[in-house]
């Protein structure tokens, strides 16, 4: 019986130190493509206009506040939770830093290049499958090892300082950033549920597929945790 992955599988591009400066070639070209995808993910699920991940959510209510577009919000954010780390003493990888760039480039180039569908059936498909290539997005850039993305940097540094689930404080943050993004004029809609109630799997699953593809069995798997917003 198939089984949705629970870790982190070890493929033949993953980097051996998260914090390397010069990563393998491939294991940097994966680690963009995958990010790239991510962010393509969350413009498709923009485009769809029935609500959007809860930090774009946040993203989209900043930028509403100060007239910026939502990539430009969700660069801001990600450098606004990389100051976060300081106290957390969590340190960035070379993806730390792509992640911060490369999503909210995407969300920005690609946004106005979408549909932007007015009909409910093809906005539920269109975020269907905005949502799986953020799954597929998560996946090629967490087997990549390359340094947490900066709210996941965050979530496990405040675990590991509060020793509270990492279950737990992912979904505290997630509602706190909700509230405060839908309060500043972000979307929240069926589009939001959708994303948080299939995200997780859809990770699970692609990183089941890619340790079955590409895996190195023969190492051990790092520890699974589902990206709140890479």
């Amino acid at each position: 019986m198939f089984k949705l992955a629970k870790k982190v599988p070890t493929t033949t591009w993953s980097s051996d130190d998260p914090m390397a400066v010069k990563p393998k070639p491939k294991t940097l070209i994966i680690l963009i493509i995958g990010l790239w995808i991510f962010g393509t993910g969350d413009a498709v699920i923009i485009a769809a206009g029935l609500g959007v991940a809860p930090w774009t959510v946040l993203a989209q209510g900043i930028g509403n506040q100060w007239t910026w577009t939502v990539g430009q919000a969700t660069f801001f954010i990600s450098v606004i939770v990389l100051f976060f780390w300081i106290p957390l003493k969590e340190k960035p990888g070379i993806g730390t830093i792509l992640n911060a760039i490369l999503i909210a480039a995407a969300i920005d180039i690609m946004e106005p290049q979408l549909p932007h569908p007015q009909n409910p059936l093809f906005q539920v498909i269109q975020v269907l499958i905005g949502t799986i290539l953020v799954g597929i997005g998560s996946g090629f850039y967490l087997t990549a090892n390359l340094g947490p993305g900066p709210r996941d940097g965050m979530m496990t540094g405040l675990q590991r300082i509060t020793k509270i689930p990492i279950g737990r404080v992912r979904t505290t943050i997630e509602i706190i950033v909700l509230a405060i993004g839908w309060q500043l004029g972000g979307i929240f809609g069926i589009g939001t549920i959708i994303f948080a109630v299939l995200i997780g799997p859809i990770v699970a699953l692609f990183l089941q597929l890619t340790g079955h593809l590409w895996g190195i069995v023969a190492n051990q798997p790092k520890d699974f945790a589902i990206p709140s917003k890479l």
